[in-house]
């Protein structure tokens, strides 16, 4: 039987973990696995539902209510589903980045996605990217990597996204929302940021695109032996 490996990537948000983690996946050939695309499915909901995001009892009173759906297209994309909708595009808006970090601090929320992150692990080769992935969710990874950079170039690269997609922001907002995010995920009480302690740091301050990527799997391929 194949052993199924599981590459965790941890980091700060506008690090570049998932467009890392996707292209690294399919040099692979694993199933590329995007947990933040998961919580802001949540939060995207919650914004709807008009609920306080930060109301820990309003936000797991709604969870029963939720259907999430992690499905991959002909393309082998990720897209995902709230309750039978496709929200894969929603899900990117602006607004939905703040309740996305609001309610991924709650317990009921982390708990509500855990055992369905380490269920996709289980049954293929997968490379996950999020927050706590190597500490909390699959602690026993074959490989982690704890992917970051400068808030200030992951500011001008969340710029440069949210540009490409039509909603542009001016510089100081959005670096001042990374600032923000990076204090929510690191002192939040449930499965704060860190780096675990037996991953691989990537500072990609300072690398292009393709440098970050050729870097990410080397870090990857050493780790696996090969």
């Amino acid at each position: 039987m194949t052993e199924n490996i599981a590459v965790a990537i941890d980091g700060p948000s506008g690090a570049g973990k998932s467009t890392l983690a996707r292209a690294v996946a399919g040099r692979l050939g694993y199933v590329y696995v995007d947990t933040g695309a998961i919580y802001r499915t949540i939060g995207y909901y919650i914004w709807k539902a008009g609920v306080d995001p930060r109301d820990g009892a309003a936000v797991a009173a709604e969870l029963p209510k939720l259907r999430v759906e992690l499905r991959y297209g002909d393309d082998g994309l990720q897209r995902m589903y709230l309750n039978g909708q496709d929200v894969s595009d929603a899900i990117r808006l602006p607004e939905v980045s703040r309740y996305a970090s609001d309610v991924s601090a709650h317990p009921a929320v982390r708990s509500y996605l855990l055992e369905m992150q380490r269920d996709l692990a289980r049954t293929r080769s997968v490379v996950m990217d999020g927050r706590d992935i190597g500490t909390v969710v699959l602690p026993d990874a074959r490989v982690k990597v704890f992917l970051t950079a400068s808030p200030e170039a992951r500011a001008q690269r969340r710029m440069r996204e949210l540009e490409q997609r039509g909603t542009p922001q001016p510089f100081d907002q959005v670096l001042e929302e990374i600032q923000q995010r990076d204090y929510n995920d690191t002192h939040r009480a449930a499965a704060p940021l860190r780096q675990a302690a037996d991953a691989v740091a990537l500072d990609t301050t300072e690398l292009n695109f393709q440098e970050s990527e050729e870097a990410l799997l080397c870090i990857i391929q050493k780790k696996l032996g090969r």
